[in-house]
Order: C-alpha cells, then structure tokens, then sequence
C-alpha cells in the first residue's frame, strides 16, 4: 500500500527505476585527486610503503585501506527472500540492495558477490579465500540447513565477524520486539508460554536467541511442516541425521510431548512466532482464542503475514507484529544488521559473538522503551538514525569487553565516530541531490 491508502505496484516500479539507473550503488574516490602526481602516492611507487608495513603484520591492513568498514554481502541464491531458489545472478539485486541498506543506515561500505557454489564446502572455501579484502562478512539468502553449517564452520575459520542475517538479523529485532512486548502485558520471558510455527532458519535462530535471553525452552514448542516437534515423532531419527541444528532444539522442548499441528501448539500459549508460508489463513482466528490471557502474536511472513494483523486482533491478540512496513511493529532485520556490522567495523572485531548479538538486542529495546512503548510501538523505525548509533555502539563496546576487539578508544571516541559515519551517507546524499550528481529520472515514482 502507497500513502494514499492505494494499492502499489511495486515490481514494476522496481523493474523501471533499476533498469534505469542500472544498479543502485557505485564505487567513488574518497582521497584528493588534484593532479597526476597524486597517483604516485595512492599508486605506484608510493602505495609500496603501506604495502610493506602489511607485510610485516596483516592487521594493518585494517589502518592502511579500506578493510576497516568494508563488509561483503555473499549470497549463492539459493533462498532469495521469498522467491526461492533463483540462482545467484537472480539474486543479485537482492544483495545489491542489501549493501545499500548498510551505507545509508550504517554507514557501511557493501560490496555484493554473488557466488556459483552451491556445495558448502566450495562456498567456505570462497568466503575464505576473498576474507584479506574485508572486515565482516554477511551472509545473506542461504537454503536451510546448510546455511547454518557455513555459519558455524565460518566463524571458526575466520578472523573477522562473519553473520547470516537470515538466521540472526531476523532473530535480533524479534528478541527486542518480544522484549517489550512483554513489559506492555506484564510477563517475564522466562516465564511464557511461546509456540514457533515455522522450523526454518528464522525461527530456529529466534528460539535460540529468545532462550540465550532467558526464555525457558521447557516452555516452548516448534511447528514444522509436518506439525509439532517432538522426540517420538517418526521422522525424529531422519531429523538427526539431516538437520542437527533442529534436532538439538526438538531434545530440550515441549517436554510434555504434544502432539498436533499448528492449533494444539497455540494452546495455552502466552506468545506466538510464525515464520512459516505467506498467508493469510496459515493461523486462523479462533486458534488465537486457545491462546492465554493478552496473547502476543508475531506473524513475519512475507509478502503476507500468516494471519492479517486486524484478524488477528478481533480474535484478542493484545500486540501483533508482522514484517511489513505498512503495519504497526515491523519485525524488521534493517533495525539491526546496519548497526551491528557498524559497531564490529568500527573496532576491527575478530569475531561476532552471542553477547554482542543480545546487546544489540537490548539496544534496540531500549532505545524503543525510551521513546514510549505502546501495543503499536515495540520497536524503533528505519528513519531513527539515533537508534543505530545506540545500537552500534553497544556493540562495539561489548567487544572490547570480551576482549574480541582489534581497537580500543574510548566511549567517547567511540560514540563520536559512530555517529559521523551513520550520518555521513545522508548529508551526502543531500548534496548528490541537490547538484543532481544523481539525477531523478522518469522512473522514480516522487508520490506513491
């Protein structure tokens, strides 16, 4: 839905603007160039001294070159949003998109390789070989499970943070969403009752997240395809074999062994958190009424959620969330991946860790709780460019504490920095704008 209330036909809108634009990011020169002798510094024979220093100790390559804020967008294309399996070329206006998003909100310089290895072992050895050119690495649009293979054998091999946004963005801004959505009615996480509909990489990172935070996953129950998870279902052995990740989970929840599909796991529940098949009608009304008393309902399927937010609603829902932006509560990853990359760039972190995550969590909840919590505002919006700097610093500031951290300024140093890079690419975009260094063309739509 356009502003006016009318329908919009973002695809083709899309098509026009990237056809003529020819793409939506580009590289350009941030040093002088005031005459050809400058090429002698930045080129050859200058550029030698800085290469020798490198040399002699491959972190520098952090203080002499771009590396320090240079993060990779790498995708096979395998899991396209919600198209699918499309193959990388298809996929690269995804990723394309994606390092756009980090620029304007983080401050981050993206870069999006598109990569033709489909088997993992070949996909780590190419995240492994191109990992000297960059600082991070995000990972981005990974068939399950084996995204989160790459993950964990990624982050073993590699000295620089390495995310799959996917399994931990999604997850980040659902704990922080969940973590006031509680204070609006008055439960404690470890104390609800909380059913996922939906076993994929989204949710399982959403269980594992909500119980690093606290959550008991006693009290928990996971919905896949081919209903509620537990250690007698038939297909359990199959489960262990081919997706362990799912199989650890299904071993340390519903304890009571449950049985049924997507109704019997609502039953008694206080929270529900879909991230299943575009709906509507995947959860149906009257299954929120089995729900308990001031039910918290997360319906992030796109482009539709599981269940039409009113819907959901009429039947008692206290607080809907979905991941769309025209409804209250977007459950939306650009809240988190910008700032996060931001933070770890900005001390060279070697690592991305679990306490970086949750920091980042409690930031965006915080931030929120700040500017007045309501059942319509659980989470800070997209144009609150303070929030990012809140949220990257918190990271940043974590992994100096646990020791992961390459730089160590100070806080204020630090907050200082941050926020000149999150703000930069808009003051600049202004500029570009108005000298028309980017022109509107026809296929921009001015009023939707």
């Amino acid at each position: 839905m356009g502003s006016s209330g009318r329908k919009v036909d973002w695809y083709s809108i899309s098509k026009r603007v990237h056809r003529d634009y020819k793409g939506k990011i580009e590289v350009v020169p941030k040093v002088p160039i005031k005459k050809l002798q400058d090429f002698a510094i930045y080129y050859t024979p200058g550029v030698a001294g800085p290469s020798r220093e490198i040399a002699g100790d491959k972190d520098l390559s952090f203080e002499y070159t771009l590396r320090w804020n240079y993060a990779a967008v790498i995708s096979d294309g395998t899991r396209v949003l919600g198209l699918g399996n499309i193959g990388p070329e298809a996929g690269l206006p995804v990723m394309e998109g994606k390092a756009l998003l980090f620029k304007y909100l983080g401050g981050v310089d993206a870069v999006p390789l598109v990569i033709n290895a489909r088997d993992p072992e070949k996909f780590i050895m190419v995240v492994k070989a191109v990992e000297p050119s960059f600082g991070a690495i995000n990972l981005e649009d990974i068939e399950s499970p084996k995204c989160f293979y790459i993950l964990d054998k990624l982050n073993e091999l590699l000295e620089i943070p390495v995310w799959h946004d996917d399994q931990q963005g999604t997850a980040l801004v659902t704990l922080a969403g969940l973590i006031n959505a509680l204070k609006i009615v008055g439960k404690k996480l470890d104390q609800v009752r909380i059913a996922f509909i939906g076993a994929g990489a989204a949710n399982l990172n959403n269980f594992k997240y909500i119980v690093k935070a606290g959550g008991d996953p006693s009290k928990m129950i996971l919905v896949d395809v081919n209903g509620i998870l537990h250690m007698n279902r038939k297909d359990i052995e199959e489960i262990r074999k081919n997706n362990p990740w799912l199989y650890e989970a299904v071993k340390i929840t519903n304890p009571e062994g449950r049985t049924g599909g997507i109704p019997e796991a609502m039953k008694d529940a206080d929270v529900v958190i879909a991230a299943s098949a575009p709906g509507p009608g995947i959860i149906k009304k009257e299954w929120i009424k089995l729900m308990r008393d001031n039910p918290i309902v997360f319906t992030l399927a796109n482009p539709v959620p599981e269940i039409w937010p009113w819907e959901a609603k009429e039947a008692g829902a206290r607080i809907v969330a979905t991941g769309r932006s025209d409804f209250p509560n977007q459950i939306n990853n650009s809240l988190g991946f910008p700032a996060v990359f931001r933070g770890v760039l900005s001390v060279r972190a070697r690592k991305m860790t679990d306490e970086m995550f949750l920091a980042a969590a409690y930031a965006i909840a915080g931030y929120a709780e700040k500017k007045g919590l309501s059942e319509e505002y659980i989470v800070p919006t997209m144009d609150d460019a303070e929030m990012y700097v809140e949220e990257a610093l918190a990271v940043a500031l974590k992994a100096i504490e646990i020791g992961v951290a390459r730089r160590k300024p100070s806080r204020e140093e630090l907050e200082e920095e941050i926020r000149e890079l999150i703000y930069k690419p808009k003051k600049y975009m202004a500029i570009a704008l108005g000298y028309n260094y980017i022109p509107i063309k026809k296929s921009y739509p001015e009023k939707l």
